[in-house]
This record gives C-alpha cells, structure tokens and sequence, in this order.
C-alpha cells in the first residue's frame, strides 16, 4: 500500500475513534447522530457547486448505502445503550474488515496475496480480542452482542458498496458530498420520526458534540472512501479498523480506562497486522 495512502486512512480511523468517543462522552444518543447527520447535511448542501455529478452507475450505490447507513447508525445506538463500549465497539468492529475481504475475494474478483490475508486476519482477531479483555460477563448480554455483530454487518455492507460506488461514480468527491446528502436526510428522518411522539429537547452540550463528531465522521469517511479508488477495499477496510488503537488511547488518557496486559496483546496483534498492510504492494 502506497505511504501517502496508508497515512491517510490511519488519520481517517483516528477521525473515526474520535467521534465515537464524542458519542460515548453523552447520554443522548439518538440526538446527538440526529446533530451529526444535520452537520453532515449543510456541508453536503455547502460542498455541492463544487463536485461533479456521479455517473449513473453510482446511483444504485449510493441509494442502497443511504439506506444501509441508516441502519447502522441505529444499531450502533443501540449497542451503546445495551452493553458497555469497550465491549460493543470491538465486536462492531471486528466483523466487517472479514466479511468485506471474504465477499471481495469470493464474489467481486478482489486478488490480495498471502501477507495482505495474514494482515487482514491478525487485524480481525487482534480487534475482537479486545472484547474479551475485559471479562467475559460484558459478553454475556446477548441483546448487545446482536446489535454490535449487526453493527459490523452494516458496516462491511456500506464499505464494500461506498468502494465499488466511488469507482463507478468517476470521482471519489462527488460519491461522497451526495451520499451524505441522501445518507444524513434519512437518518434525521429517520430519527425525528422515532421521537415524534415525545419530542426530546437536545441540550447544547449535546449539540456541541453533535457537530464535533459530524464532522469528524464526515472527514474520515472521505478519506476512507477517497483510499478505496486507488487502493484493494478489503486492504482499506482493515486498516480503518485500527481506530480501535486510537479509541483504547482515547480511553487511557481521557476515560482513565486501565491498559492490562491483555489488552496490550491484542493492540500488538492489531498493530502487527497494519504494519504487514504498509509492506505489501
């Protein structure tokens, strides 16, 4: 994998542990993703003159990643409210780097050669070892184990179509200022629609973070989608994945979350994997 690309998806995954831990800082967190998706919205509105209009053999994917999104934002919600973070966030996580490079190498003709399968797998399990870290009781509530295995479903569901539907959209760019569009009005749909019934007045606290993590969230995926154009996806998916290293940090320095021997295991194996992903070609 090319360096500029490797640093970049790296900074992407960082992006990304930091909104979830923006998520993870407030209680309410249907009005928080309701805030990112209303960010994400005015810088698609704002961004639009200035991208090209996907090809018609984008639509397709954009339409069923807006819908997969919605999905996943869900689920994500609820595995956060069903079980701790450091439980549910590794299993989410886990899951999709697999799944992506099992239907690419299966299904859509993706070549990757024996060391990018090894990094793959020793990202996968160094990453779903981090969910055992901390005891096998969080592991036990079957409710958020469904929703964080759902979570990573959606998660590969949207990466491999965001992958291929960039490269059929002809540019990176316009992929994504029109799949947030079409991705963040559903999901405040979505979510206004699930609350009409009690309205919930969102703090400005929870506003603030609303908009912090929309952002992030938004950079980080145009980064992730953009290295998915002239990288394999299931190379990118794996390396994305290594948020979970910046999220176990995140936790260290601002959570006061404790670093066990364990723990620092799985970060090797996870490490490891993304090193082997920065020698391979």
């Amino acid at each position: 994998m090319a360096i500029e690309v490797f640093g970049i998806v790296l900074l992407a995954a960082m992006m990304h542990a930091v909104w979830n831990a923006f998520v993870k800082a407030d209680g309410d967190r249907l009005s928080v993703i309701k805030t990112m998706s209303l960010t994400q919205m005015v810088l698609s509105l704002i961004l639009l003159p200035f991208v090209s209009i996907p090809a018609a053999e984008a639509w397709p994917f954009i339409t069923a990643s807006a819908v997969v999104n919605v999905g996943y934002m869900l689920f994500l919600a609820q595995a956060y409210r069903a079980g701790d973070l450091s439980h549910a966030y590794p299993l989410a996580r886990s899951v999709a780097p697999l799944l992506v490079a099992g239907v690419s190498i299966m299904f859509l003709d993706e070549r990757l050669g024996m060391a990018s399968q090894l990094a793959v797998l020793l990202i996968g399990l160094g990453i779903t070892s981090l969910s055992l870290t901390r005891g096998a009781d969080g592991l036990r509530d079957r409710r958020m184990v469904g929703f964080a295995l759902g979570t990573g479903c959606f998660i590969a569901a949207y990466t491999l179509l965001d992958g291929y539907g960039a490269r059929a959209a002809g540019s990176a760019h316009g992929y994504v200022v029109w799949l947030s569009l079409a991705a963040s009005g559903l999901i405040v749909a979505t979510v206004q629609w699930m609350q009409r019934h009690k309205p919930v007045p969102v703090a400005r606290r929870s506003r603030l973070v609303g908009a912090g993590a929309g952002l992030a969230s938004y950079i980080g995926s145009w980064m992730v989608i953009w290295a998915m154009t002239v990288a394999p996806v299931p190379l990118v998916s794996a390396l994305r994945e290594t948020s979970i290293v910046f999220a176990v940090v995140i936790g260290l320095v601002f959570f006061r979350e404790r670093l066990n021997l364990a723990r620092l295991a799985s970060v090797a194996a996870t490490l490891t994997g993304a090193a082997i992903l920065k020698m391979t070609k």
